[in-house]
């Protein structure tokens, strides 16, 4: 009676030791079938992932490239099956088939790795998305940047600049939060070395350290009395007479969308990490529809060939100046209305570009000033053809100018420079935008990318640019 009985015993501890390694096979090999597939997408001159180039399936699922110019493939339905891909790069492209089709295929399984190449038919580089949430967000699902952090922001509105307190100061407009469809609406801000990356090419990491609350949430740092959003621009570090340094900017409040109603003057203090009320320069009335002349776009600093030191505000051209220094900015008296001519010639076919936004700086590799800028009304995107121009005077004339970057129905605002990312003798000029679905031909937004800004690489001495040197 006992052997039968530890007999049994040994048969059911045998067949319990042989379901658990089924089971555990079985898990593996579901483990297995939900490997994503990696798909990575590269320049096909230089070998560079490519930031930005969606991917459909013919039955509407969309994939975007990460900062990495990775995709984690992952339809259950589509693995093992050969598959079409249309692809769309926003100045990357494939070749068209005999039937007009622009895309690719291929037979994904789980675990295989595939790679695309694209052309690209820009003269700029995409380098990759500054702000926002899933940088790195393909390739945390194959495994790879695990240890990048998540900012807990998804869309950033356009970026202002300036060196402060031996930092390069980041000021951005409306902020959006993954919890709710209204963020943070009186700006976020953020600072980094001067010169941040390590590497002018991708996969970009720009390690911003972010102003933060309590709760260690990133915050607004511009709370300006009246209802609305807070806008900044004209961001500037200047010296007062005491050879103090003071972080000014212009804020406006408005409301309906785009309406401005209040404009002032914005001084950053310190001790509580956030810009205050210095000086209200207008408010609207019937008296007063309009607002005055202030501060406005980006803030250049000159000195003109009698020694003089101006700070030069630009959108992209100068549009007003005062003597650099803190009380003059204070000092309505001081402000000086300047009148650029905002429409340049196009190298080549000589047509008119009227520029809408942008910035301007001083190169010293070209040895001249340049400038990016979105062209008013363009095509194939009205608010999404960015030009590139230099003067040998930071009033001009500017031009001929050079399209360097184009998109098929999206828009790319507010473009600005950072002549501060780069050496000297470097020929290599950074810039970023804001990429937005908003003023387009309602164009699907694009996954994660949408309302952010967006960096890209000019190599000034591409020869492409030859004409913009002619004059």
């Amino acid at each position: 009676m006992t052997t039968t009985y530890t007999s049994a015993l040994d048969r059911l501890g045998r067949w319990a030791a042989l379901g658990l390694l089924q089971l555990g096979l079985g898990a593996a090999a579901l483990l297995a079938a939900a490997a994503p597939c990696r798909i990575e997408v590269v320049d096909k001159v230089c070998g560079w992932p490519v930031p930005l180039v969606e991917l459909q399936t013919l039955h509407g699922v969309r994939f975007v490239t990460d900062n990495a110019g990775l995709i984690a493939f992952d339809l259950p339905e589509l693995m093992g099956k050969e598959t079409w891909f249309d692809v769309k790069g926003q100045g990357y492209e494939v070749k068209t088939d005999g039937f007009g089709y622009a895309g690719f295929r291929f037979t994904p399984a789980p675990g295989q790795v595939h790679r695309l190449e694209v052309n690209r038919t820009i003269i700029a580089r995409r380098l990759g998305r500054s702000t926002g949430g899933g940088l790195f967000g393909e390739s945390q699902k194959l495994g790879a940047e695990a240890s990048w952090p998540e900012s807990g922001l998804l869309g950033s509105d356009s970026v202002q600049n300036a060196v402060y307190g031996g930092k390069l100061f980041w000021l951005w407009g409306d902020t959006t939060l993954p919890k709710y469809p209204l963020g943070i609406f009186d700006s976020t801000a953020a600072t980094t070395a001067p010169q941040p990356l390590a590497a002018l090419a991708p996969p970009l990491r720009l390690p911003l350290e972010y102003f933060k609350d309590a709760q260690g949430a990133p915050r607004g740092v511009a709370k300006m009395p009246g209802s609305g959003p807070t806008w900044l621009s004209a961001c500037v570090s200047l010296p007062d007479a005491q050879g103090r340094e003071h972080l000014g900017a212009t804020y406006v409040k408005v409301r309906d969308h785009l309406h401005e109603y209040r404009r002032g003057l914005a001084v950053w203090n310190d001790a509580t990490a956030s810009f205050e009320l210095f000086r209200l320069l207008w408010e609207e009335t019937d008296a007063a529809p309009h607002p005055p002349l202030a501060p406005d776009g980006h803030a250049v600093k000159w000195t003109d060939g009698a020694g003089k030191s101006w700070v030069l505000f630009c959108n992209p051209f100068p549009m007003m100046r005062c003597p650099a220094n803190f009380e003059a900015w204070q000092n309505t008296n001081s402000w000086e209305r300047l009148s650029p001519s905002t429409t340049l010639l196009a190298a080549g076919t000589r047509a008119s570009v009227r520029a809408h936004s942008g910035s301007m700086a001083w190169n010293p590799w070209r040895k001249r000033w340049v400038s990016v800028f979105v062209q008013a009304g363009g095509e194939p995107s009205p608010l999404g053809e960015v030009w590139y121009a230099e003067a040998r005077a930071p009033t001009g004339p500017w031009g001929p100018a050079v399209k360097i970057l184009s998109h098929d129905n999206y828009t790319f605002y507010n473009p600005s420079l950072h002549p501060e990312f780069t050496p000297e003798n470097s020929p290599v000029l950074i810039f970023e935008g804001t990429y937005s679905a908003e003023f387009a031909r309602q164009p699907p937004p694009t996954p994660r990318y949408n309302y952010n800004q967006i960096v890209y690489r000019l190599d000034l001495d591409d020869p492409r640019l030859l004409p913009a040197h002619e004059e």
